[in-house]
């Protein structure tokens, strides 16, 4: 039994599945998670010390890859000084410059420890200045775990087949309403149908969690419209595709502004650091200031925001977005070319650095679409590209991610072993 196997069986024991996050778990593509021990650039590298090119990312953090020399600098100089105080810290000033300088929508930001924790704050707001119950989310969206948010929800609700999560009482999801992606007239509907009850609507403008699924033309622009008609807080939901898709995130790329903004993931650099924020009419609303309380005592944690400003920082600089849409065209072009010559039936979805590799023939719009893609054919391809040195996220309905550091002799490896990998 290999290292790997050892630890994972021990882990089985103490840690439910084994692993902290079901994302992580392997079950669905019928294999056993890598334990890996550390990574530089875009590999990891396994306890067993074998060494695959990451498709992973860390879920969408590591856009400089692994241990950039920047970001481990910065963390380095401030672990000298501490590592939590409980208090305000000058890299809170910087932290929130740089998010509102970014975006254009952002008056004002706080910091939380987690995506989740970003969306139901955000929403719990969106609540509280609206004076109303009911919100409308999109089908296969995932928002994190809280409980009002993992109805039909995507990610690895998705990948594990659960199609609403025990615990999650019926009050708590009453007045969450469902709608697909990239359907305008069901949104429509749905504001219709419930006149000033709505307080939000929340969304990822890049959906990620079904598979990487872009919005249609006209979409988000059709969401900004409807909401501001019926007075809803129009959501952004960036965790992921934030300073992924542009410098700022899917809002800049496609010129639609939200009212409120949840980022995630590259704003903490690889550590645990998330953030919403938006109008200033809205975010006075928080305590101390307003009556919405939100409270987190790591909340702006001084090593989590050092990481996160030193990666903001060198993609304000450098500006490697030309680059990185550059090399996921020549993945996606690549890919194409080499399963169109093996016959396989597959939709290949993308965004930027963002892509996702469906079986299934037709294309992919909404969860719906998502969901009639050859599961059984991808488990397959996964273990066969795994072999060949490829970490690839374990489902069919996650994102592939590329960084700075998958250069064009990495792009090649990665299309050669998904050639080799169709059976």
């Amino acid at each position: 039994m290999d290292r790997s196997a050892t630890i994972m069986e021990k882990a089985c024991k103490l840690i439910p599945g084994g692993v902290n996050s079901p994302v992580r778990a392997c079950g669905p593509v019928n294999a056993a998670p890598l334990v890996i021990s550390k990574a530089q650039g875009p590999y990891v590298h396994t306890s067993d010390n074998k060494r695959l090119v990451d498709l992973i990312g860390s879920w969408g953090p590591m856009i400089l890859g692994h241990r950039h020399p920047r970001v481990i600098a910065a963390v380095e100089k401030e672990l000298a000084n501490g590592t939590s105080y409980g208090a305000p810290t000058e890299n809170e000033l910087r932290f929130a410059e740089l998010l509102c300088d970014a975006l254009p929508g952002l008056d004002m930001v706080r910091a939380v420890s987690s995506g989740t924790e970003a969306t139901m704050s955000a929403l719990r707001l969106a609540r509280g200045f609206t004076g109303r119950e009911k919100i409308i989310k999109i089908d296969g969206g995932y928002h994190g775990h809280a409980d009002f948010l993992l109805v039909a929800a995507g990610s690895g609700a998705a990948t594990l087949g659960i199609p609403g999560a025990k615990g999650v009482t019926e009050g708590s999801a009453k007045d969450t309403l469902l709608a697909p992606f990239n359907d305008l007239e069901a949104i429509e509907k749905l504001l219709q149908a419930n006149p000033e009850q709505i307080a939000a609507l929340i969304v990822e403008p890049v959906a990620g969690n079904m598979g990487v699924v872009p919005p249609n033309k006209g979409y988000l622009e059709g969401l900004r419209k409807l909401t501001k008609a019926h007075g809803v807080v129009l959501i952004f939901d960036e965790v992921m595709s934030g300073f992924r898709v542009a410098w700022g995130g899917a809002q800049i790329r496609y010129n639609v502004t939200p009212d409120l903004s949840c980022l995630g993931k590259i704003i903490g650099g690889g550590f645990p650091a998330a953030a919403f924020g938006g109008r200033r009419e809205i975010m006075e609303h928080l305590a101390p200031l307003g009556p919405v309380y939100q409270a987190g005592t790591l909340s702006g944690n001084p090593i989590s925001l050092a990481a996160g400003i030193a990666t903001l920082e060198v993609l304000k600089q450098e500006n490697p977005y030309p680059k990185l849409e550059e090399m996921g065209a020549l993945l996606e072009t690549g890919l194409s070319e080499a399963l169109t010559k093996v016959g396989v039936r597959f939709t290949i979805n993308r965004v930027g650095t963002m892509l996702t590799l469906f079986f299934n023939g037709d294309p992919v719009e909404n969860y719906a679409d998502a969901k009639r893609s050859n599961t059984e054919a991808f488990a397959d391809f996964y273990g066969a590209m795994r072999e060949r040195g490829m970490y690839l996220p374990p489902s069919q309905f996650e994102a592939w991610f590329l960084s700075t550091e998958h250069k064009e002799d990495i792009i090649e490896q990665i299309i050669s072993a998904a050639a080799a990998s169709i059976v």
